[in-house]
């Protein structure tokens, strides 16, 4: 399951990234669907500063990509990351949170920044 190739310092880091609760849910919507900043302030209630500097980490760490879409910028997990079966081993063990993304397509909210 794990590549002998992992570096111990690589490893540690990125779980230290997915101790965070708001950055591991954020993975976990990510796994399925793309989102932009203004869904996850709306998911979290959190500020956009907030929520921007959870997706620049994760950004740094290679673990989500980004792809600008006119002046929105969407994200989405970077499954070709030479981390993502360590990853996607992690995400199975966590409850769906799909419920969070129809909560704002019920409410209208979902991708409101559009």
């Amino acid at each position: 399951m794990f590549k002998e190739d992992y570096s111990i310092e690589k490893t540690a880091e990125i779980l230290k990234l997915l101790g965070d609760k708001t950055r591991l849910t954020m993975l976990k919507i990510l796994d399925k669907q793309t989102c932009c900043v203004c869904e996850f302030v709306e998911i979290f209630q959190v500020s956009q500063p907030s929520i921007s500097q959870h997706l620049r980490k994760l950004k740094a760490a290679g673990l989500v990509s980004e792809e600008r879409r006119g002046q929105w910028i969407f994200y989405s997990l970077h499954k070709a990351n030479e981390y993502y079966p360590l990853i996607q081993q992690i995400l199975l063990h966590l409850p769906n949170q799909e419920d969070k993304l129809l909560e704002l397509e019920e409410k209208g909210t979902r991708v409101s920044c559009c």
